[in-house]
This record gives structure tokens, sequence and C-alpha cells, in this order.
């Protein structure tokens, strides 16, 4: 078996994979609130930055799944990076010109290259031991996903966030001049931290490229089955496409909540200021990591099924509360909920490739990534509502798509 013959160099190098692309996401979150003021932009504006992002998750995902199954799991973890830390370096040309439109390229570009990591990982975990125990196996990995997550929201609050806030009515009173020089000084901030990022993440690729992998991860794939006709066996699985839906709207959901997390304490809490609040979204991503290690070890003695319905049920209460109770109140809950958005992910993606053959969970595995889009569709709606209502208002999303996961896995226990 491979799970008794990976040495542990390769496996630590696979679980870092999910550290890398939760700081990746996170630092999104810290992304909107900068250019919002950085480029004074309206919440649907400043949600595009993950229209932009999840959109390369959806458009990559599936020439990532193919990729993969021509050239194996090593060949696109490593072009995966690549692709991660091209994009991370375009930060440097974009600050410079100030312009937003390349931003949102370089962000296309870095989630290009997440959707190979994402395709490669997942299916790759599920396959180091025994069938009964891939979902918890997956949910132990994905657990190292938010400590990457918390580095993001700690890089973004300490190195980019520069702590001066201005009013429309001081920006307004500004000379020319100034308001240039303010507005150069927020976009440069992103400049030398998505500059490290790259090159560690280029080091990385380096190192994963120079190590002995073993057999399933490397192995190529001649290919028994077309790829139509794989996606049509799939598509015609009422099971699996169910674990399509409930992913397209868990993404959205966790996305939108920690994406506007930020602008949520801001909108509700007048005066805190942008490094204050992300205090909120730490705290929310320390919550999701210790709903990860607990939910592993939940799944020992409750079926991940069973603890996906109760999380989902939760978590439609604490966002409502979070819509009726604006403020100190709601933003806790937001908080709160984090830990019950823990299991959702690898466990439905789990249930999705559950029983599947190499064909199909190779591209399953890449249908499940391009529901990620999820985060650009749902967020952007967010915003719009935001736009047309209140921040508070617009946590009544994140609450439908709870409800829509508490129905899979309701369907999925019967």
């Amino acid at each position: 078996m491979a799970e008794r013959r990976t040495p542990w160099l390769p496996l630590v190098l696979i679980v870092s994979l999910f550290f890398l692309w939760g700081g990746a996401n996170n630092l999104n979150d810290v992304l909107i609130a900068q250019f919002k003021k950085a480029f004074v932009l309206s919440d649907f504006g400043a949600g595009l930055v993950q229209s932009a992002f999840y959109l390369g998750y959806f458009l990559v995902a599936m020439p990532a799944g193919m990729f993969m199954r021509r050239f194996g799991y090593k060949s696109a973890v490593v072009l995966g990076l690549a692709l991660y830390g091209a994009g991370a370096l375009l930060f440097w040309p974009a600050a410079s010109l100030a312009a937003y439109d390349l931003f949102l390229v370089a962000l296309f570009v870095i989630a290009s290259g997440l959707a190979f990591l994402e395709t490669s990982a997942n299916p790759f975990v599920t396959l180091l031991g025994p069938r009964e125990t891939a979902t918890r196996r997956l949910n132990l990995a994905q657990a190292f996903n938010p400590l990457g997550s918390i580095a993001g929201i700690l890089i973004g609050q300490h190195f980019i966030f520069t702590g001066v806030e201005r009013s429309s009515a001081q920006i307004a009173a500004m000379s020319a001049m100034q308001r240039t020089a303010f507005f150069e000084s927020e976009t440069h901030a992103v400049q030398w931290p998505y500059l490290v990022i790259g090159l560690v993440v280029l080091a990385w690729a380096l190192l994963i490229l120079l190590t002995r992998f073993p057999a399933v991860a490397g192995a190529r794939h001649a290919g028994t089955a077309t790829e139509a006709g794989v996606l049509r066996r799939l598509l015609r699985d009422r099971r699996f496409v169910g674990a399509l839906f409930a992913q397209f709207f868990y993404v959205g959901a966790q996305v939108g909540v920690w994406s506007y997390t930020i602008r949520y304490v801001q909108a509700t809490m007048p005066g805190t200021t942008a490094r204050d609040a992300a205090n909120f979204l730490t705290a929310g991503l320390v919550c999701f990591m210790v709903g990860r290690f607990a939910g592993a070890a939940l799944m020992k003695y409750v079926a991940p099924v069973r603890l996906l319905l109760t999380f989902a049920a939760v978590n439609i209460v604490l966002t409502l509360f979070a819509v009726f109770h604006p403020g100190n109140h709601g933003a806790y809950a937001l908080v709160a909920s984090s830990f019950f958005m823990s299991v959702m992910y690898p466990t439905v993606f789990a249930l999705g490739v559950e029983g599947r053959n190499d064909d199909e969970r190779k591209l399953g595995s890449a249908l499940l990534v391009m529901t990620i889009i999820g985060g650009a569709v749902l967020t952007a709606l967010m915003g719009a509502v935001s736009d047309h209502s209140t921040m508070a208002t617009a946590m009544s999303v994140p609450a439908c798509c709870f409800v829509i996961i508490l129905l899979f896995a309701w369907r999925r226990g019967r």
C-alpha cells in the first residue's frame, strides 16, 4: 500500500500545500479591504478580487484534472506552484502601475496555480490509507489549511494594512498631490509581501521537483477511457451532482463570510480600523483550525454526513443572528460560524469521490474544485446586497447557502 511506503518528506511537502493555498486564499480578505481604500471602490467592486480569483479555479480546474490524469500528481503540483509564484510576482508591476485590473490578472494566475494544487492534493490524501477513513484523513490534512489562512491574515494585518484610515471627507479635502501620495502608499504596501511569497513558492516547487515521490503520486496514466465518457458517468450520478451543488454553496458561504468580516465589523461597529477589525477574522480562522482537528476526532464516533448536517444547522442560526443583531454580538456569531464550517469542504469532497475508480477520482476532483466558482458568484452577490442594503443584510446569503448544505447532508444521510 502507498500509505505504508510513503516517505516522510513527500508527505510533509504535500501537507504543506494545504498551508500555502490557505495563505493565498485569506490574503484576499485583506486585499478587499486594502483595495477598497487604495482604489476607492464600492463593496461590489472590491468583491471582484474574489471573482477574479475564483474564476481562475473554475476555468483551470478541468484542464488541471486532465493534466494530472496524463502526467501524474507530482507534475500537477509543480506546475501549480510555478503558476502560484508567477502570479505573486506580478503584484510588483501591478502596484508600480497602480493598475487594479492588473492586480485582478495576477490573482487569476495565482488561482490557476491553486486549481492544480487542490485538484491533485485532495484526492492524493484520500488514497493514502483505507477507504473507510478517507474522509477523516482528508479532514485532518485540511486542518493545516487554516494555519496558512491565519498566516495570510497576519501577513496582511501587519505588513499590508498601514493603519492609516481616511474618511471620504478627509480625502476630498486633500490636495491632488496629497491624494496621489496616499493612494500610492496604500497600493505599494502589497509589493514586498507578495514578492517574498512568490520567491518562497517557487523555491518550494523546485524542492518538490527534486524529491522522489511514491508511485501513486507520480505515475502517468495512459487513459483507459475518454474524458468525455468519464464525465458523462459522473454527471449522471445524482449523488455526485449533489456534492457539486453542496460544494458550490459551501465555498460561496465560506468565502463570503471571511471576505466581508472586516467590512461587517467596520460597518456595524463605527470607528473600528481595518487593522483592528482583522482581529475578528483571525479569531474566526483559529476557530476554523480548531474545528478541523475537532471534526476529525469526532468522526471516529459520529458519521461524517451526520456531523455535516449538524454543523450546517448551527451555522444557519449563527449567520441569521449576524443579520438580525449587527454589531459586536453579530461579529462574534460570524467568528463562531468558522468552527462549524471547518468540516464542510473536505467532507463534501470526500463524499463526492468516495468509491470512485482512478479516472473518476481525478476528473471528479477537478469538477469539485471547479465549484469553487461559488466564491466568486456569491461574494459578488453579497457585495451587491450590501451596496443596496446593509452589510448585515448581506449575511443572509451565506445563511441560505448553509440551508442547501443541510439538505445535501440530509439526503445523503437517508
